[in-house]
C-alpha cells in the first residue's frame, strides 16, 4: 500500500506517535507537524526527556511504585507510617491518593487487577511480594484501595483470603463514596481522600 506522506521520514514518526494510547494517525500527524514547526531544540528537549525517562525510571524494590533509585521517595521517608500498607492496582493511583493529603502510610502497587478474562491471575501480579511485606510483623493495617469494579472486587476478595493468617492484622478498604464501577484514577480527590479517612473495615464490604 502507498504510502499517503511525501516523506518517510515523518511517515515513521507518525506510526511511532501513533502507537500511543488513544492517540490516533490524525492526532500522531498533527503533533508530528507541530514538532516540524517548534525550533528544533524544542524538538530534541522532548526526544532526550523520553529517552532519559526510559532509561533512567525503574520500579520500587519494596512497593513497586516508580523510582528513580532502588527504593522510592515515599518508602525511604522517615515521616511516613511505615506500619500502614495502602495497596492499588496501578502507579496513576499512587499519585491520586497522595494528591488528596489525606495518606500518610506506604503502598504497595499490585501492578493490575485480577481478572480471568484478560488472562491476568494472582500470580501475575505483586500479590506475593505483598503477602512477604506483611509476614514481616511491621505492618498492622493494610488498605485495599482498589477500583469498585468486579476485577478490583475480586482481586481484594483474593488478596483478603491470602493475608486471613496473620493475626492482629487490620484489613481495610475505601468507603464506598465511590460510585460502584468507577475506577481509582478517574475519582476526584474530595471522594477519593474521603474514602480514604472514612474507610471501614473489609468485612463490611
Amino acid at each position: 500500500m502507498e504510502s499517503q506522506f511525501s516523506s518517510a521520514l515523518l511517515e515513521g514518526a507518525v506510526t511511532e506517535i501513533s502507537r500511543l494510547p488513544g492517540i490516533g494517525r490524525k492526532t500522531a500527524l498533527r503533533l508530528a507537524l507541530h514538532l516540524l514547526r517548534r525550533d528544533e531544540r524544542e524538538a530534541v528537549a522532548l526526544g532526550q526527556a523520553i529517552i532519559d525517562l526510559r532509561k533512567g525510571i525503574r520500579y520500587c524494590s519494596v512497593c513497586h511504585n516508580i523510582s528513580e533509585t532502588g527504593r522510592c521517595a515515599i518508602c525511604s521517608s522517615p515521616s511516613r507510617d511505615h506500619g500502614m500498607v495502602c495497596v492499588v492496582e496501578n502507579v496513576r493511583d499512587v499519585m491520586s491518593l497522595e494528591a488528596t493529603g489525606q495518606f500518610s502510610g506506604l503502598y504497595h502497587v499490585l501492578g493490575g487487577l485480577i481478572s480471568p478474562i484478560d488472562g491476568i491471575g494472582p500470580d501475575m501480579l505483586e500479590i506475593g511480594s505483598l503477602v512477604e511485606r506483611v509476614s514481616s510483623g511491621a505492618v498492622r493495617e493494610v488498605i485495599l484501595a482498589l477500583s469498585a469494579t468486579m476485577e478490583g472486587d475480586t482481586t481484594s476478595f483474593y488478596i483478603s483470603r491470602r493475608l486471613n493468617q496473620f493475626d492482629g492484622l487490620v484489613l481495610t478498604r475505601l468507603a464506598r463514596g465511590m460510585s460502584v464501577g468507577n475506577e481509582i484514577e478517574y475519582t476526584d480527590e474530595l471522594t477519593l481522600g474521603r474514602s480514604l479517612v472514612e474507610r471501614v473495615p473489609y468485612e463490611q464490604a
